[in-house]
C-alpha cells in the first residue's frame, strides 16, 4: 500500500532541506580597471554605438569593456558576465547610473570614488559632475557623458507607450 500523504510529506521534507541549505557564495576578487586615456576614449566610442570598436576592445584583451558596454544597453548576459568575472564594480557603476542607491552606497563604502561619481553623474547628480570636473581626467568626463546620453535615450524610449514591452 502506497500512501499519497506519506509521499507529499516526504516531498515537503526534501523541499524544506533544500531551502535550509546555505547558499554557496563565491567571493571573487575585483579586477583592476585602470586604463589608458586611449582605451577610455575607445570605450566611449563603443558606448556611443560603434560596434566595430566594441568588438575590437574585446579582441584586444578588454572583454570587460565589451560587456560593460552591453550592460549599459541592458543586456543581461553581459551584466551577469561582469558579476561572474571580477568586474562587479563596473556593474555597480552602471547600476548607480540607473539610480540604484544601494550600488552608489556600495561604491562609496568601498572607496571607489571615481566609479561612484561617474554613476551619480550619469544619473544627473550635479555635485558628482563637479567632482569629476575637479578630479577626473578629460577622458573619464567624456566617457561619463557618453554613458549619460545612452542612458537618457534608453529611459526616453522606455517612456514611449508604443515601446512598452519590447525589450
Amino acid at each position: 500500500n502506497y500512501s499519497w500523504v506519506g509521499f507529499f510529506s516526504m516531498f515537503n521534507w526534501f523541499n524544506k532541506k533544500k531551502e535550509e541549505a546555505p547558499k554557496e557564495q563565491k567571493q571573487l576578487q575585483l579586477k583592476p580597471v585602470n586604463y589608458s586615456a586611449e582605451v577610455i576614449l575607445l570605450w566611449a566610442k563603443a558606448v556611443d554605438g560603434d560596434k566595430l570598436i566594441q568588438l575590437g576592445l574585446r579582441e584586444s584583451g578588454f572583454p570587460e569593456l565589451f560587456h560593460a558596454t552591453n550592460a549599459i544597453y541592458l543586456i543581461q548576459e553581459s551584466r551577469d558576465w561582469l558579476m561572474d568575472n571580477g568586474f562587479a564594480h563596473l556593474m555597480a557603476m552602471i547600476n548607480a547610473a540607473e539610480g540604484m542607491e544601494k550600488a552608489q552606497a556600495w561604491l562609496f563604502s568601498n572607496q571607489m570614488e571615481l566609479l561612484y561619481h561617474m554613476g551619480r553623474a550619469v544619473d544627473h547628480e550635479m555635485d558628482s559632475w563637479d567632482w569629476l570636473g575637479k578630479h577626473a581626467p578629460p577622458d573619464i568626463f567624456i566617457l561619463t557623458k557618453s554613458i549619460q546620453v545612452v542612458k537618457d535615450q534608453i529611459e526616453e524610449t522606455h517612456r514611449e507607450i508604443h515601446y512598452f514591452g519590447k525589450d
